[in-house]
């Protein structure tokens, strides 16, 4: 459940959200996108360049699916149909909702996929998904999203699945070409130092709500579960016999809804 979630993300602007698992994050990913689970009961509003997406009918909201918003998943397995190409995955889409050649959007997804660090693009469309490692997928993934011009891209989680080389590789690629076209990110994740580096605020979730955002997070934490959160990241500066574990705590939990009231 969610409870009082009030994000402003403005064009071009990196908002980092934070929090342990269960907290909500994917959540409000999936209410921007509207795509709650059939039963959820949904107040307030959520706002696109000043319209309101809960009021889209069904061809207002395929185009902002489509065109406006962009998501990147954390398991691109998991979103890519494994007996199509890379190619059919790449254009299909956008040949149908642009009605442009496959020749055109092909030479503009192998222009992409060299941007985002795929080496012999060419070669990639023609290759399976299961031909491609995680760390690869991942960048087409992120071509993918590219591809439809969005204003506004939602990365769920886009690093868990990959090996640490390949997380910093993709969010370098990513934090680059969002700079590069001037769009919104709102970048989900359990890696508050990943998050800090190519975000521009960071908002922290707790039970459903955001107990603290802005820029100040990371370096002068204010609320109580954000001290904690920082407090439980392992360091190589410190040599303790055991790393401090965030776990449920009773009085904290209360102590945290109080402030959060």
């Amino acid at each position: 459940m969610l409870n009082g979630v009030n994000l402003v993300l403005d064009r071009g602007e990196a908002l980092g959200i934070v929090g342990e698992s269960g907290s909500g994050k994917s959540l409000t990913t999936r209410a921007i996108m509207r795509m709650l689970p059939k039963g959820f009961r949904t107040t307030g509003d959520i706002r696109f360049d000043g319209k309101s997406v809960l009021g889209f009918g069904r061809e207002e909201l395929r185009r902002y699916r489509a065109k406006d918003v962009g998501i990147i998943f954390q398991d691109p397995r998991a979103h890519v149909n494994p007996v199509h190409t890379v190619g059919d995955f790449l254009t299909e889409a956008l040949m149908r909702e642009r009605g442009q050649s496959r020749d055109a959007v092909e030479r503009r997804a192998v222009q992409l996929l060299d941007e985002v660090g795929v080496r012999h693009p060419e070669r990639r469309l023609r290759q399976y998904p299961h031909e491609l490692s995680g760390g690869l997928l991942q960048r087409v993934m992120i071509a993918s999203v590219l591809l439809a011009e969005p204003t506004l891209i939602l990365a769920d989680e886009p690093t868990t699945a990959l090996d640490v080389t390949a997380q910093s590789d993709v969010m370098a690629i990513l934090d680059e070409q969002r700079r590069a076209r001037g769009l919104s990110l709102l970048f989900i994740t359990h890696d508050l130092e990943l998050a800090n580096a190519c975000c521009d605020r960071l908002a922290v979730m707790y039970a459903g709500e955001i107990v603290e955002q802005g820029a100040h997070v990371y370096k002068d934490p204010r609320h109580p579960y954000t001290k904690e959160l920082l407090g439980a990241r392992p360091s190589i500066d410190e040599k303790l016999e055991r790393l401090p574990v965030l776990t449920y705590n009773r009085e904290l939990h209360d102590d945290l809804k109080a402030s959060a009231s």
